[in-house]
């Protein structure tokens, strides 16, 4: 039998295959370009990034495997003096072209912690991840099906997953700075560990059962907005917008910010942000307008799977 690390790191290979295969076919123009990549404290990773496509601007979709020991700022975190790692993950980010579209992230990673350099007994290990929805435009029934999709994906592990998870996504991709969420949510988990409850076993089939699920949950979104008609005005918001998710993922992201402080690939780290975006001082919607009703919601996040 694989061991927990070598299953789960089969499992990205072959989900980001997937997705790119499924994204490439939606954009039918631009194809994934992929940069291999070593880690000099060990591992490494593979970077797709599409660009200046038919439907999707600018999207990436990574995964890594990396192992060695732990850098400072996370044995600082785990209050330890010295330990090894090993985290495995997918990571992706799509920006599309037409403001009628969201925009989308997802993650979904495992982490092991040693007491030994050769790496053999292990003695902590959990599961995180998620996947959230950022629209310029809100269509009700776009949240819902996002929303009921991963619902529908949590449930058969436990009906209290879902609600738990939403409104940690609801809580961690949120600008305080701002007073308003990142977008309309979807789920956010991190820190899963074997208890009482659930196995290690249990936690990695949960994940991945989430991470099979993402495709089903944001291509029809896609492929019902694509077609939708829009103005400069509308893409100008788009990009006003964008302003607010590179502040989030600069500002507050763990991610973002413990790859920057530990020396990550930059490339990689910062492919999750817009190639078009904009500040201008103070902007503020028409009162009444679909912008308006946008920031609404962010100001007051719904249910949207009851």
């Amino acid at each position: 039998m694989p061991t927990t690390k070598e299953s789960f790191t089969q499992y990205i290979h072959n989900l980001q295959d997937e997705i790119c295969s499924a994204l490439e076919e939606v954009d039918g123009k631009a194809a994934f370009r992929e940069d291999n990549w070593e880690r000099d404290g060990g591992g490494g990773g593979r970077t797709r990034v599409i660009e200046k496509g038919e439907v999707f601007e600018k999207g990436g979709v990574n995964i890594s495997t990396v192992h060695g020991e732990l850098p400072d700022p996370i044995k600082k975190h785990f209050n330890v003096e010295q330990g090894w790692f090993w985290a495995g993950g997918i990571s992706l980010v799509i920006h599309p072209e037409s403001p009628m579209v969201p925009t989308v992230h997802a993650n979904f990673r495992y982490f092991e912690l040693y007491e030994d350099e050769q790496m053999e007994n292990v003695s902590d290990a959990w599961f995180g991840g998620g996947a959230d929805l950022t629209p310029y435009y809100l269509w009700d029934e776009d949240a819902e099906h996002f929303h009921r999709v991963f619902k529908e994906a949590c449930d058969p592990h436990g009906k209290d997953l879902y609600p738990k998870f939403k409104q940690q996504c609801d809580d961690y991709f949120h600008n305080s700075h701002r007073g308003e969420a990142r977008g309309i949510g979807g789920l956010f988990f991190d820190y899963l560990r074997a208890d009482e409850k659930r196995s290690i076993g249990d936690w990695h089939s949960f994940t991945t059962d989430i991470g099979k699920v993402f495709l089903d949950a944001y291509l029809p979104i896609v492929r019902n907005r694509v077609h939708e008609p829009y103005n400069p005005a509308q893409k100008y918001w788009q990009e006003i917008r964008r302003g607010r998710y590179v502040e989030f993922n600069l500002i507050h992201d763990r991610g973002t910010l413990f790859g920057l402080k530990t020396n990550g690939r930059i490339e990689s780290i910062l492919m999750s942000l817009p190639p078009q975006v904009r500040w201008d001082y103070d902007f503020q919607p028409a009162e009444g307008s679909r912008e308006a009703e946008l920031i609404e919601v962010l100001q007051n996040p719904r249910e949207w799977a009851e």
